[in-house]
C-alpha cells in the first residue's frame, strides 16, 4: 500500500495543476448539480416492523383523509384571570381568533371551533380552550407567510386580553442551524494549525482541502437529496465528521511532508514518502470512521441509515482528497509550507556566506536536534511510572462515568423546549388545564368486521387499565372494517409511568384480539417516540459488536498485533462512557448547564448513545492509527519497544494533539447553537474527544505499552500467514534511503 500511495503522491505532486483543476472542476460540478436539483424531501421517520409503524401503515390505507402528513397548528386560549372562557365576551374574541386563522393563509384547511366540541377542548374548569389549524402542505412547506400569519392572529388575540400560545409542527421553529459552529471551529482550527507549524500557507492547506471536501460531500448529499430521498438535516452529522476529519487527515500528510524535508528528502520525494506513510494511516483510520458510520444501516431506523451513509461518504471524500489533493497543494509551495525559521535552509538561490552559516549552524546544531520536544518528555514521564498513569487515568475516567448509570432516554418534544418558546408554554398551559397525559394521547386502531361495534368494545376494556383517563368512542372509516379510538393517559408523554401503560394496553389488546377484533395496534406519537427508544436499545449491542469487530479486524492487519487493536477498543469504551457521563451530568442533572447554554434539562436523546459509539469509536482510532502507527513504525526499524513509544511521541504526539484540539473545536463550535440536538452532540463529541486523545490515547496508551513491553506486538505465526500485508510503516520505501541532511547550498525545486 506505501508504495502504492508514495506512487499517487508524487504524481500529484508532478502533475499538481491537473490534480487542482480536477478537483475543481469536481468542486464545481457538483456544487452545480446542487443548485439544480429539486428541493430535498421533507423530514420522514419510519421504523419497519415496530407496532406503531404498523398502525400509521393501516391508518394511510383506511383513512386516506385523516392520515395526510398536513402540518397542524394547536393554539391555546385562557381567559383573563377570574373569567371563563365561555363568557361572551370571551367566547367571540375566541371565535373571531378561529376565523383569522382559517382565513390566515390559502393552506390552511381549517381550524376547530372549541365551542363545537366543548367536553373535548375545553377544560373542566372553563378557563382554557383550544382550536387546531389544519395545513394542506407538510410543515417543511408551510412557508414564512402562513407562519407570520399565523403569528400576527395570536398576537392579536392577545391584545384583545387572551393569554394565547401555540404549539405544533406548523408554528415556526426558532431552533435552527445559524452556520455558527462551522465559522468558530473553522477560526480556531486556524489559529491551532498556525501555532503547530508557524506557517500561514502550512496552516492554509488542510482548511482548503477541508472546505473543498467538505463542499463537495454536502453539495452530493444536495444533488442527490430528491433521489435518495435525504432530507436537509441528512447533512448535519456529515457536515460536523467531514469538517473535522478533512483538517486532521491534511494535517497529518503536511506535517509528515515536512518531517521528511528536514531528513533531507528533495520534495517530490518528501510528497511521495508522505503521503505512503501518513497517508496510508489516513486510508485505514477513514476506513474505520466509514465502518462505524455504515454501520448505522444495522439499527433498521431509515433516517440514521440516510445520515450515516451520507456522513461515511463525506469521510471517504476527504480522504480522497488527503491523499490526492494535498500533495498537489504542496507542489506550488515546497518551501513556503515549511516553518519560517527554516526556510533558509530550502532555498534556491545562492545563499551568503552569513546565511549559509546560520543555516549551517541551525541544521547542524546538536543542542537543537537532540533537544526533546515535550512529547518525548511526556512520553518518558509516562514509561518511569506507567502504573500510576494507567491508575489516575482509568479512575478518573471511571469516575465522570458515574453519571452514565442514571441516563434517562427519551426524544425531544415541546415539553423540553426552553420556556421561552411558544411550544412550550402552550405545552404547559394544556397540562395544567386538561391533565399531563393530554399532551401525549394514544392511538388504537381496531381491525375487524363492523369495526365500530369492535372498537367500542375495546374502549370498554381499556377504560378500565390504570393510568387511562379518557378513551374517545371509536371512529370507523367508510367501509367499518377499521376503527380509531384516542386514549388519554394520567402521565405525560415522557413519563416512564406511561411507557409502562403502553406495554400493558398492548397486552390487553392481545388478550382481546382473538374474541373481539383480527388486529388491536397501539400507535401515536408518544407510542412511537417509545418503540423508537426500544429499537435503538435492541439494535446497540449489534451495532456495537459489528463496528467493533470490523475495527479490530483491520487495526490487527495494521498493526499485526492482537493486544494493540484489544486495547484500543477498551480504551474506546471508557473515553464514550466517561463521555456519556459527562452529557447526563450537563443535560439531565443540569451540572454547568448555564455555561453550556442548556435552558431545559431532561432526558437524553435516545440516538445520543448510537450516535457517540458510532462517531467516537471512528475518531478514537483516528488517534490510535496516527500515533501508534508511528510506534510500529519505529518497532519495525529496530528500536526497542520503549524507544519505539518516545519516537512516536517524538513525531507524532505534538500532531495528534494539535489534531485533537482541532476536532474539539469544531464540536464545540456546534454548542452555540440553538437546535438542542446540535447543542447536544456537539458537546458530546467535544467531550469525548477530550477525553480519548488526551488520557486515552496520549496517557494509557503508552502506559500500557510500557508495561506490555515486546508482547504488545506479538501475532501468532498462523495468525501472521493468514493476514494480507500492508506496508503501513513504508519498510518498501527504505530501499531508497534518504540522502544526506540538506547542506546550506542544496537548490531544490520551489514555486
Amino acid at each position: 500500500m506505501a508504495t502504492s500511495l508514495s506512487r499517487l503522491g508524487r504524481l500529484a505532486f508532478r502533475r499538481r495543476g491537473v490534480m487542482l483543476l480536477l478537483w475543481l472542476l469536481i468542486f464545481g460540478g457538483v456544487g452545480f448539480a446542487a443548485s439544480s436539483a429539486p428541493l430535498p424531501p421533507a423530514d420522514t421517520f419510519s421504523m419497519p416492523g415496530t407496532e406503531s409503524q404498523k398502525a400509521f401503515d393501516l391508518l394511510t390505507k383506511k383513512f386516506p383523509d385523516a392520515s395526510a402528513d398536513g402540518a397542524s397548528a394547536r393554539v391555546v386560549v385562557r381567559a383573563p384571570e377570574g373569567q371563563k372562557i365561555t363568557d361572551r365576551g370571551q367566547r367571540a374574541e375566541v371565535r373571531r381568533l378561529v376565523a383569522e386563522l382559517k382565513a390566515s393563509s390559502p393552506r390552511v384547511v381549517g381550524a376547530t371551533d372549541p365551542y363545537q366540541t366543548p367536553a373535548v377542548a375545553i377544560s373542566k374548569d372553563g378557563t382554557t380552550a383550544y382550536t387546531v389549524v389544519t395545513y394542506k402542505v407538510p410543515a417543511m412547506e408551510v412557508g414564512d407567510k402562513a407562519h407570520d400569519a399565523l403569528d400576527a392572529a395570536v398576537e392579536k388575540a392577545g391584545r384583545a386580553g387572551l393569554t394565547v400560545e401555540a404549539g405544533g409542527d406548523a408554528v415556526k421553529l426558532d431552533q435552527t442551524m445559524g452556520g455558527t459552529g462551522e465559522k468558530i471551529g473553522i477560526l480556531v482550527s486556524a489559529v491551532v494549525l498556525v501555532l503547530t507549524f508557524g506557517s500561514m500557507i502550512a496552516a492554509g492547506m488542510p482548511l482548503i482541502t477541508a472546505l473543498i471536501g467538505v463542499g463537495i460531500g454536502i453539495s452530493g448529499i444536495t444533488a442527490l437529496g430528491s433521489t435518495l430521498g435525504l432530507s436537509g438535516t441528512t447533512s448535519t452529522l456529515a457536515m460536523m465528521i467531514g469538517l473535522a476529519v478533512g483538517i486532521d487527515y491534511a494535517l497529518f500528510i503536511v506535517s509528515r511532508y515536512r518531517a521528511e524535508r528536514v531528513e533531507g528528502r528533495n520534495p517530490e520525494e518528501a510528497a511521495g514518502r508522505a503521503v505512503g506513510t501518513a497517508g496510508s494511516a489516513v486510508v485505514f483510520a477513514g476506513l474505520t470512521v466509514i465502518v462505524a458510520l455504515a454501520g448505522l444501516a444495522v439499527v433498521h431506523i431509515p433516517m440514521l441509515t440516510k445520515m450515516g451513509l451520507a456522513a461515511a461518504g463525506t469521510v471517504a471524500v476527504a480522504v480522497l482528497v488527503a491523499i490526492t489533493l494535498v500533495p498537489a497543494l504542496l507542489g506550488f509551495a515546497p518551501v513556503k509550507v515549511m516553518a519560517r525559521r527554516n526556510r533558509l535552509q530550502y532555498a534556491v538561490k545562492p545563499l551568503s556566506a552569513r546565511r549559509q552559516r546560520k543555516a549551517a549552524k541551525r541544521a547542524t546544531d546538536p543542542a537543537k536536534s537532540a533537544r526533546p520536544n515535550l512529547g518525548t518528555r511526556w512520553a518518558s514521564y509516562v514509561l518511569r511510572h506507567p502504573v500510576a498513569v494507567l491508575l489516575i487515568g482509568v479512575v478518573g475516567l471511571g469516575t465522570v462515568a458515574v453519571p452514565a448509570a442514571s441516563l434517562e432516554l427519551g426524544l425531544p418534544g415541546e415539553g423540553s423546549m426552553s420556556t421561552k418558546t411558544t411550544q412550550r408554554r402552550a405545552y404547559d398551559m394544556l397540562s395544567e388545564s386538561f391533565g399531563p397525559g393530554f399532551n401525549g394521547p394514544l392511538m388504537v386502531t381496531v381491525q375487524a368486521n363492523g369495526a365500530r361495534a369492535a372498537g367500542d368494545k375495546v374502549g370498554e376494556a381499556l377504560r378500565k387499565t390504570d393510568g387511562v383517563v379518557s378513551v374517545s368512542p371509536a371512529a370507523a372509516n367508510r367501509a367499518d372494517d377499521t376503527a380509531i379510538l384516542n386514549v388519554v393517559p394520567t402521565t405525560g408523554p415522557t413519563d416512564e409511568k406511561t411507557e409502562e401503560l403502553v406495554r400493558e394496553l398492548r397486552s390487553t389488546a392481545g388478550d382481546l384480539e382473538p374474541r373481539t377484533a383480527s388486529q388491536i395496534l397501539v400507535t401515536g406519537q408518544t407510542a412511537m417516540f417509545i418503540d423508537f427508544s426500544q429499537t435503538l436499545d435492541d439494535a446497540l449491542l449489534p451495532y456495537l459488536g459489528l463496528v467493533v469487530g470490523l475495527a479490530f479486524l483491520l487495526l490487527m492487519v495494521v498493526f499485526r498485533s492482537l493486544l494493540v487493536p484489544l486495547k484500543a477498543a477498551l480504551g474506546f469504551l471508557l473515553s464514550v462512557t466517561a463521555a456519556l457521563g459527562a452529557v447526563v451530568a450537563v443535560f439531565q442533572w443540569g451540572w454547568l448547564a448555564e455555561v453550556v447554554g442548556v435552558e431545559q434539562t431532561g432526558p437524553i436523546m435516545s440516538t445520543m448513545p448510537i450516535f457517540m459509539i458510532g462517531v467516537v469509536f471512528g475518531l478514537a482510532m483516528d488517534y490510535e492509527v496516527f500515533l501508534v502507527s508511528r510506534m510500529r513504525e519505529s518497532h519495525v526499524h529496530g528500536a526497542r519497544p520503549a524507544e519505539a513509544v518516545v519516537d512516536g511521541f517524538r513525531h507524532g504526539g505534538r500532531v495528534v494533539a494539535a489534531a485533537a484540539v482541532i476536532m474539539m473545536s469544531v464540536f464545540s463550535g456546534f454548542i452555540v447553537e440553538d437546535n438542542d440536538f446540535i447543542k447536544m452532540i456537539g458537546f458530546a463529541l467535544a467531550i469525548a474527544v477530550l477525553f480519548d486523545a488526551f488520557i486515552v490515547r496520549m496517557a494509557l496508551v503508552p502506559a500500557l505499552l510500557a508495561l506490555l513491553g515486546r508482547s504488545a506486538w506479538w501475532l501468532p505465526k498462523w495468525l501472521d500467514r493468514i493476514l494480507p500485508r500492508v506496508d503501513v510503516e513504508g519498510e518498501t520505501l527504505d530501499q531508497h534511503p534518504a540522502p544526506t541532511p540538506h547542506s546550506p547550498q542544496a537548490r531544490v525545486l520551489i514555486n
